[in-house]
């Protein structure tokens, strides 16, 4: 596993554009939701596949580092049970919510990389799609003044692959 300052370096470096940010701090948390919707009727009682995704998501997140994972629980807690209860409301309802949440969610991200001018990361490698909500949280963490060593860690690596070294 690649530490955590490559991985959002490598991140960082599709997404340096103010809009791009902004567009994804909404689009990321809305496409995680519209996916656990469909992971809820996935089921054996008690266990969902949106829980155990969670866990695994989360586990995965608080390897990488604590407080970050920390607040990827509180996150992704916070998705999981919205997009069970949007599951409960029915099958219509579930379907409908997931098809609005999932496509306006890719399409806010695509506005931004128009933005960016730069393709998303995950057209390179589909495994940053896992980085997007860590990053977004680091992004928070580092606008509030925490974390400085990892923020110049990724700003440093986003900007030498942005200009090819």
């Amino acid at each position: 596993m690649k530490p955590l300052e490559e991985q959002m370096g490598i991140y960082a470096a599709y997404h340096q554009d103010r809009r791009n940010k902004l567009t994804h701090f909404i689009g990321v948390p809305v496409i995680v939701l519209s996916l656990m919707i469909p992971l809820s009727w996935v089921k054996v009682e008690p266990v969902s596949a949106a829980l155990v995704i969670t866990a695994i998501l989360v586990a995965y997140y608080l390897v990488l580092d604590v407080p970050l994972g920390l607040a990827m629980l509180v996150v992704m807690g916070a998705l999981l049970w919205l997009g069970q209860l949007i599951a409960g409301l029915g099958a219509l309802w579930g379907w409908i919510g997931f098809g609005v949440l999932f496509v306006g969610g890719w399409i806010l991200q695509l506005v931004g990389h128009v933005f960016e001018g730069r393709k998303p990361a995950l057209a390179d490698n589909l495994f940053q799609i896992f980085v997007a909500p860590i990053f977004l949280a680091a992004e928070v963490f580092f606008a509030l003044g925490y974390k400085p060593r990892l923020h110049a860690a990724v700003q440093e690596k986003a900007l030498r692959l942005r200009s090819g070294s």
